[in-house]
C-alpha cells in the first residue's frame, strides 16, 4: 500500500480497495470545480400506484441484488427499527457483500454485526457508534468503511462518490404519492433532511411509513416525484428512545462549570453583542447547559440572537418563543417540544445538509453562524480533534456534523480535562477529525486555551476574570492527575477512512489489536 503524508502530519493511503483517495490539504484547499451525480430518469406513466404491500414486495420491486450500496437516514436515532427490518429481510435472501450506507448507526443496530460477520454486509459508509464501530475496530469488515460528516455524506451522494442504489426513508408521515415529512404521527421525529440526497440521487426510492395520510402529505420534506414505492407498516421506531438519551442538561458541577465558562467566553469577548448574533450548540448535557447560560446572560444584555441552529431542544424553543431569537435553523429534533414547535412555528425552519453543511454548494450557512460549541473525545497541542476513536483507540462514534459545525466563526470545544481518569488534552490525538485551522478555543474546568491563530480572541478577553491559559499548560495538567497515559496498539491494516468535508482523506483508522 502506498502512503501520503496530509496537511495534518498523517500518513494515509493514496489509494483503497480500488479507490484513488485525495489526501487532506488544509480546511479551505478545495476549491470544486466536479460536476453533480445522475440520478436514472423515469417516465410518470409508470407511477400510477406506488403503494406495495409490504417490504418484501418493495425489496423485488427493487431488484436488490449481491454488492447493491443501501442508503438509510437517522433521525428516528436509538428508536429506529426500519434499518434492521430491511437488513434482515436482505439477509433471510441470502444477498451478500452489501454496502450499507446510512447517515448514522446507534446500538439498536448492534445485530448489523451479526451480518457483518456472515457477509451479508461488506462494510459500512456512514457514521457509526457502538457496537458496529467496535466490530469495525476488529477488522470484522471485508472492506474499508468511510466515515463521513453529515455534509459530506450530502456532498458525496451529490458528487457522485457515493453511489446509493436503493434508499429507504423512514417517514413518519406521508402519503401514497410519497411526499413525506417527520412531523405527525407515532414516530414523529422533526426534520428528515439527511435522507434529501438520497430522495434525489438514488436509483430506487422507498418511502416506509407507520401513518399513511390522504394526499397530499404536507408540508413533504421529502417530494413524491423523487419516490418510486410507498410502503405502510405497523411501526417505524420506539417513539420512547427517538428522543431519549441526550436532552438532559448536565447536573454535574463541573461540567456546568464549562458550560458556564463557555457562555461567559461568547459574553466577554464581545461576539454575543456584536450584529446577526448566532450560534449552534447540540444535545448533550454540557451543551444544553451552555444554551441556558448564554440565555441568561443574553436576556441580562437584552440581546436577541439573529437565530440559533439546532438540532433543536426545549431551551431552543423557549429561547424562539420567548422572542430571545429571530429563527431556529434545524436539522434535527431532539425533543418533542422540538417536533410540536416545528410542527407550529413558522420562525422554526427545517434545514437539510445541502443549505446547511454541504462544502459543494455556492455557499452553505454553516460559515455564517458566529459560535458553535462542541465536544469532543481528545484535543492535541496542534488544537486537532478526535470525536471518532477514544484514547484506547476503539471506534466508537460518527462524525456527525462535526467537521461541517466546526465552519462557524468561532468553533469552543468543551471538555472535561480528564475523563474517566483518561486525559482529553494529549500530545497528539489518536484520529484526527478536524485540523487545529478550525478550531479557535478549547473550554474545560481547568482553564481555557485559545488557538494561537486567534490573536483577535486573545486580545478580546485581556481584561476578562477567565481563567486563560496555554494548550500546553492544560496538557501538563492533565499529565500530572493521570500520568503519561499507554498508547493502543494496532496492526497495519486499514479498517476506516475518516474523510473531511470535501473528500479527502484527513486519517486513517487502523485495525485493534485486542491483548488477552
Amino acid at each position: 500500500m502506498n502512503w501520503i503524508k496530509n496537511a495534518v502530519g498523517r500518513m494515509v493511503p493514496a489509494e483503497i480497495d480500488g479507490r484513488a483517495l485525495r489526501p487532506f490539504r488544509g480546511a479551505g484547499a478545495d476549491k470544486g470545480g466536479g460536476r453533480q451525480a445522475g440520478a436514472l430518469i423515469r417516465a410518470a406513466s409508470d407511477y400510477k400506484n406506488k403503494l406495495l404491500s409490504s417490504i418484501d414486495k418493495a425489496i423485488d420491486a427493487c431488484e436488490i441484488r449481491d454488492g447493491m450500496t443501501i442508503g438509510f437516514h437517522h433521525h428516528l436515532r436509538n428508536g429506529d427499527l426500519l434499518i434492521n427490518l430491511v437488513m434482515e429481510k436482505l439477509a433471510t435472501r441470502g444477498l451478500r457483500d452489501l454496502v450499507l450506507a446510512p447517515s448514522a448507526l446507534f446500538p439498536v443496530h448492534e445485530k448489523l454485526v451479526d451480518y457483518i460477520d456472515r457477509g451479508v454486509i461488506s462494510h459500512v459508509e456512514g457514521s457509526m457508534n457502538g457496537p458496529v464501530g467496535r466490530a469495525c475496530s476488529l477488522g470484522k469488515m471485508k472492506k474499508t468503511a468511510v466515515l463521513r460528516s453529515h455534509g459530506g455524506r450530502f456532498r458525496a451522494i451529490q458528487d457522485g462518490d457515493l453511489k446509493i442504489d436503493v434508499a429507504f426513508i423512514a417517514a413518519p408521515c406521508a402519503d401514497s404519492h410519497g411526499n413525506a415529512n417527520g412531523l405527525n404521527g407515532p414516530s414523529a421525529c422533526g426534520p428528515l433532511g439527511f435522507a434529501l440526497a438520497d430522495s434525489l440521487w438514488a436509483d430506487r426510492v422507498v418511502v416506509v411509513t407507520d401513518n399513511l395520510v390522504p394526499f397530499p402529505c404536507y408540508p413533504w420534506s421529502i417530494e413524491g416525484g423523487h419516490v418510486d414505492f410507498v410502503v405502510q407498516v405497523d411501526s417505524l421506531g420506539d417513539p420512547a428512545q427517538i428522543m431519549s438519551g441526550t436532552t438532559r442538561i448536565t447536573r454535574s458541577p463541573t461540567r456546568l462549570l464549562i458550560a458556564e465558562y463557555a457562555a461567559q467566553f461568547v459574553r466577554d469577548s464581545g461576539i454575543m453583542t456584536e450584529p446577526n448574533f448566532s450560534f449552534q450548540a447540540g444535545a448533550g448535557g454540557v451543551s444544553l447547559a451552555f444554551v441556558k447560560y448564554m440565555s441568561d446572560m443574553m436576556a441580562a444584555k437584552g440581546v436577541v440572537a439573529d437565530f440559533v441552529r439546532g438540532g433543536s431542544t426545549k431551551y431552543m424553543v423557549e429561547m424562539l418563543e420567548s422572542g430571545m431569537t429571530r429563527y431556529i435553523l434545524d436539522g434535527q429534533s431532539f425533543d418533542l417540544d422540538g417536533v410540536r414547535s416545528l410542527r407550529e412555528n413558522p420562525n422554526h425552519i427545517e434545514t437539510n445538509p445541502f443549505v446547511s453543511y454541504n462544502y459543494h454548494t455556492k455557499g452553505c450557512f454553516a460559515q455564517r453562524v458566529q459560535v458553535s460549541v462542541l465536544g469532543a473525545t481528545e484535543v492535541d497541542l496542534e488544537f486537532n480533534v478526535n470525536v471518532n476513536t477514544h484514547s484506547d483507540g476503539w471506534l466508537l462514534h460518527g462524525i456527525g456534523g462535526f467537521t461541517d459545525a466546526a465552519d462557524a466563526n468561532v468553533t469552543i470545544i468543551t471538555a472535561p480535562l480528564v475523563r474517566n481518569r483518561v486525559p482529553i488534552v494529549v500530545d497528539s490525538v489518536t484520529t484526527v477529525t478536524a485540523p487545529g485551522e478550525m478550531i479557535d478555543v478549547l473550554v474545560t474546568e481547568y482553564g481555557i486555551a485559545i488557538n494561537p491563530r486567534r490573536h483577535d480572541l486573545l486580545e478580546r478577553v485581556k481584561k476578562s476574570s477567565l481563567p486563560i491559559c496555554s494548550i500546553d499548560e492544560l496538557h501538563h495538567r492533565a499529565m500530572q492527575m493521570t500520568g503519561i497515559p499507554q498508547k493502543p496498539e494496532f496492526t497495519d491494516r486499514v479498517v476506516a477512512l475518516i474523510e473531511f468535508r470535501d473528500g479527502s482523506i484527513i486519517d486513517a483508522v487502523r485495525q485493534r489489536i485486542v491483548r488477552s
